[in-house]
């Protein structure tokens, strides 16, 4: 008997494995692994959650027009412009699909975030991997990577996992050398922690022209990733294809609620950015002073570099006896680095702690 079998290209695909949330044998283990935002779920988005379980039974509001008020109001956006998705990953995978395909390639920087290589094989596209400078992506090298097939750029701002920031000019110009039928998408999963007078999210680029989309989540700072709520903001043209092929309830009652709760949350944004503000510059030099190199960038988190793919394997079996989870990134091209998220202050000490220690040791 034959078994059903998929594309060939399909096979190819490593599946996305998320970070662990604990450690055998371990009794208190902290999950760093993830970029989970460092204060867990906004208070008034838990109340939102408990009096809307009485409401599971129905079908939600397909169009989530509560939501994308809500977060129009917050941001300043046409909420017409807003589409919603079951996190931010649902929405690249929905552009890839519709704008990629056999014989539409869609292009990243090499260190890229992985959805973008794992949603376009699955479209069917070839991915074109453009390789970085100092894990900076190279925005000439991918003008000169474009091809009459290129049909979608991806580009996380700042990056994961490498946290490269692209400026804001430095985006216009690249979206004005790019043709003008290539979709640039800007995923902005976390532009709430970026501080820097020369960053944008990608509004601006949406408003000024007709082929740019940006994405955003509710996973990072608003401490919703177990809910799956992320959203964009793009031209009319790009969110009439995106209402053709989402589903038709992805977004569920509970997530809505508790999307629309957490934007009302009084000081939370606030809190959480200047936590990070504080916190990973400190991580930072804490993990550089005992002899690691840790590469600039923005976001939540960090990304230690142990020069050999072996250290960093050594380096994170020794935290995880100690319950420190981080992110291996080989998968990113980049076996020789530890992705850190910046938690809370204690688990920013233990992680400092811990590499110090680890470091001292390893030195004799």
């Amino acid at each position: 008997m034959t078994s059903p079998t998929p594309r060939p290209e399909i096979l190819t695909i490593s599946p996305y494995v998320g970070g662990e949330a604990s450690v055998p044998g371990v009794n208190r283990s902290y999950k760093l692994s993830s970029n989970e935002g460092a204060f867990g779920v906004p208070p008034m988005a838990q109340q939102a959650l408990r009096e809307v379980a009485a409401e599971g039974f129905r079908y939600p509001d397909g169009g989530a027009d509560r939501l994308r008020e809500a977060i129009g109001a917050y941001w300043n956006l046409d909420p017409a412009k807003i589409v919603c998705g079951a996190g931010s990953d649902d929405i690249l995978y929905h552009l890839c699909l519709a704008y990629g395909g056999p014989g539409r390639d869609i292009m990243m920087s090499a260190h890229g975030f992985t959805i973008y290589h794992i949603a376009g094989v699955y479209a069917g596209s070839e991915v074109i991997k453009v390789p970085e400078v100092n894990l900076q992506p190279d925005l000439n090298a991918m003008l000169a990577a474009v091809t009459p097939a290129t049909k979608a750029v991806f580009l996380a701002n700042p990056n994961n996992p490498t946290g490269a920031m692209i400026t804001e000019s430095d985006m216009a110009e690249f979206r004005k050398a790019l043709r003008s039928d290539i979709l640039l998408v800007i995923d902005s999963a976390y532009a709430e922690y970026v501080t820097r007078d020369d960053y944008n999210a990608g509004e601006r680029l949406v408003d000024a022209t007709g082929n740019t989309i940006m994405t955003r989540t509710f996973s990072k700072i608003f401490g919703l990733g177990g809910i799956r709520l992320g959203w964009s903001y793009g031209p009319p043209a790009v969110n009439d294809v995106l209402h053709r092929v989402r589903a038709a309830f992805s977004v569920s009652v509970a997530a809505q609620a508790a999307g629309i709760a957490a934007l009302a949350e009084p000081g939370w944004v606030e809190k959480g950015r200047e936590h990070n503000a504080l916190w990973r510059p400190k991580l930072a030099a804490g993990i550089e002073a005992a002899g690691i190199k840790v590469w600039p960038g923005e976001g939540n988190f960090v990304l230690a570099d142990f020069g050999t793919a072996e250290f960093a394997g050594k380096a994170d079996q020794y935290m995880r006896l100690r319950g420190l989870i981080l992110r291996r990134v080989g998968s990113y091209g980049l076996p020789q680095c530890l992705r850190i998220t910046v938690g809370t202050a204690d688990e920013c000490g233990l992680v400092i702690e811990g590499l110090a220690e680890f470091m001292k040791q390893t030195r004799g």
